[in-house]
């Protein structure tokens, strides 16, 4: 395939603080990804349906409220029943190792808690895309 990877940045739910999102957004795009930058506020709906439009690779989700054990399975439900199962959700922010694990264990890729690097995100969603994607 020779076009960039494309990754929805997405912010579900009530949680108003973006600017890690912003950060990783523009991150993605120094490494030469092409980003969807969803805004604050979506739902769960909301961006499924937009990765669907855009024909993304991956979906990331940045979530601090605290409300990751509803946003990521309710997003996966809706993305096994539009038949998206080639397409990595991932996300991080402010989420105990335990649910990682289970959220990991339901089909969600790896999570980042704060800390992680932007590198260390992007070459995760490169080597999954190359992976899964046939790019």
């Amino acid at each position: 395939m020779n076009r960039p990877i494309r990754v929805l940045v997405a912010k579900v739910g009530l949680d108003g603080h973006d600017r890690g999102a912003k950060v990783i957004a523009t991150s993605l795009r120094d490494a030469g990804m092409e980003v969807i930058y969803t805004g604050l506020r979506q739902t769960p709906e909301m961006v499924v349906n937009a990765a669907l439009q855009e024909d993304v690779d991956a979906i990331g989700i940045s979530i601090l409220s605290g409300a990751h054990m509803t946003v990521f399975p309710k997003i996966m439900q809706l993305m096994k029943e539009k038949e998206m199962d080639d397409v990595l959700v991932t996300g991080g922010g402010i989420i105990p190792a335990d649910d990682m694990k289970t959220l990991n264990e339901m089909g969600v890729g790896k999570l980042f808690a704060p800390g992680a690097t932007t590198n260390e995100i992007s070459e995760y969603i490169k080597n999954w895309v190359r992976e899964h994607r046939n790019f």
